[in-house]
């Protein structure tokens, strides 16, 4: 496969280089600007939910990064596939790949940006693995020495988290933990390591 095919088969043009750093590919683009004026005027679906393009820092053709409703750790975010998709292994060749080279890109870009010296990334694939919103997603944490005193209770601060989050969804009670203006000033922060 040649460097155009490779380009073209993730939807990027002639105008366009692929970096590889310590973060992973890195994507640079001529039309940068272009890519986020795009990126504010399409449509992310999680599960049932639309989910307001201003909460998303980092999309691809076949994934996009969003800020968290509820985070246990600064910087947790999700990594989604655009197709709304509930179990992993109905993931595309394609998606899957995406979808951890986007982890990848996420994780070392907000690994940095938070001074972390480890990242955590988890699937909660069912609903039976504590799933409550039935799309794929990786939770991304920034992680620090001594963030939790059990490394393994960052799975339960997970676990909360997502039940608070579903009984919320379930009532339709308004978001209390973060507000979508405090979501959409994170999202900005965390797209500016992308450009």
């Amino acid at each position: 496969m040649t460097t155009l095919q490779l380009l073209s088969s993730l939807g990027l043009g002639r105008n366009c280089f692929i970096r590889i750093s310590r973060g992973g590919f890195r994507t640079i683009s001529s039309s940068t600007a272009a890519a986020t004026a795009k990126m504010s005027t399409e449509c992310y679906t999680f599960g049932p939910y639309k989910i307001d393009s201003k909460e998303v820092f980092y999309s691809t053709p076949f994934s996009y990064a969003m800020v968290n409703l509820r985070p246990v750790v600064p910087g947790h975010v999700l990594v989604c596939p655009r197709r709304e998709v509930k179990r992993f292994v109905d993931l595309t060749v394609d998606e899957t790949s995406d979808l951890w080279l986007t982890a990848q890109r996420v994780g070392g870009g907000l690994e940095g940006h938070h001074k972390a010296s480890s990242l955590t990334f988890t699937i909660q694939d069912g609903p039976q693995s504590g799933q409550t919103v039935p799309h794929v997603h990786i939770h991304i944490l920034p992680r620090r020495e001594g963030d939790f005193e059990r490394n393994d209770e960052i799975y339960d601060a997970i676990d909360v988290k997502e039940k608070e989050m579903q009984e919320t969804l379930d009532l339709d009670k308004e978001r209390k933990d973060r507000s979508p203006e405090e979501m959409s000033r994170e999202a900005d922060e965390y797209r500016s390591l992308f450009l």
